[in-house]
């Protein structure tokens, strides 16, 4: 099958193009900052273009303006680059008859619920990221009918900046390192993500679904892990958000229920412990200095 992935020199994007072909499917790859594949998704005519050039079955849209805090500044930039060119993207596949993957994210929704986010669950966001993302998957919605979302959450992996990778850093520098503890949600590696996602593709998945690492966890206990899993002996210090503090709000609980994606496919995704050691290992064999 013809894949075109958006993104794809992303954290995301790089392990879901090497799954998807080493999975024996013909993958196209675009991403902003690639001279050679470059992609303005906030172009509709450039989006046009390029669907009518690759005539790919599925467009799997990996490509996002990401950086939670640096959105509160720049909110019209993060609207334009999540909320629009979702859309333009899901304009220019209906009518080709292309079918669209899009990936979301737990900062729609609130976290004032006490128990796991479902699918159908009312959004509320709290911060113009999770606005920016909201506005994306509406206007998917408003364009087509047989999308395919996919919220996540946490990321870690090879490909980019995140949490552990920046708390393995700290942990070089510092005896002690403060991290929240009242925040939670579901640690997911991207390794993972990209086999659940592969899988939801060759099911011919449609509609919202919800994939993450199985578990529950606080940014302090994802922090308590890291450092444990890497024979470590820094101190990790819990601290309230409060004492926290950051430009843009995060939701006290963001855990997302993956049943619908269980469901479906009869796959389940190893909990996040388990994920975390794998990407430890991975940072190994590759070299701690890969591409963070």
């Amino acid at each position: 099958m013809k894949l075109l992935v958006t993104g794809a020199l992303g954290m995301l994007g790089r392990d879901l193009v090497h799954e998807l072909a080493g999975g024996g499917h013909l993958v196209s790859a675009t991403d902003a900052a690639s001279p050679a594949a470059c992609l303005d998704i906030t172009n509709p005519l450039a989006v046009r273009a390029c669907l009518l050039k690759e005539k790919p079955r599925w467009v799997i849209n990996c490509a996002a303006f990401t950086k939670v805090d640096a959105c509160e500044e720049q909110e019209e930039l993060a609207t334009r680059i999540n909320g629009d060119a979702p859309g333009y993207m899901a304009a220019v596949c209906a009518d080709l008859g292309i079918r669209l993957a899009h990936i979301s994210t737990d900062y729609v929704f609130d976290g004032t619920k006490t128990g796991p986010y479902h699918e159908d669950d009312p959004t509320n966001p709290i911060n113009a990221y999770g606005r920016s993302k909201l506005k994306g998957e509406t206007a998917i919605a408003e364009r087509m009918d047989d999308y395919l979302i996919i919220r996540t959450q946490w990321l870690f992996g090879l490909g980019g900046p995140n949490f552990v990778a920046t708390i393995l850093k700290l942990a070089e520098e510092r005896s002690s390192i403060d991290v929240v503890y009242d925040q939670f949600g579901c640690p997911t590696y991207t390794r993972d993500l990209a086999k659940a996602i592969r899988v939801l593709i060759e099911n011919d998945a449609r509609g919202i679904f919800h994939v993450c690492n199985r578990g529950k966890a606080s940014w302090y206990d994802l922090a308590k892990k890291t450092v444990e899993f890497a024979g470590l002996s820094t101190q990790i210090n819990p601290v309230t958000t409060e004492n926290f503090p950051r430009p843009a709000k995060r939701p006290a609980n963001s855990v997302l229920s993956t049943m619908r994606f269980t469901d479906a496919t009869g796959k389940l995704l190893p909990i996040w412990p388990a994920a975390l050691q794998g990407y430890l290992q991975s940072r190994l064999t590759k070299g701690s200095n890969s591409s963070e």
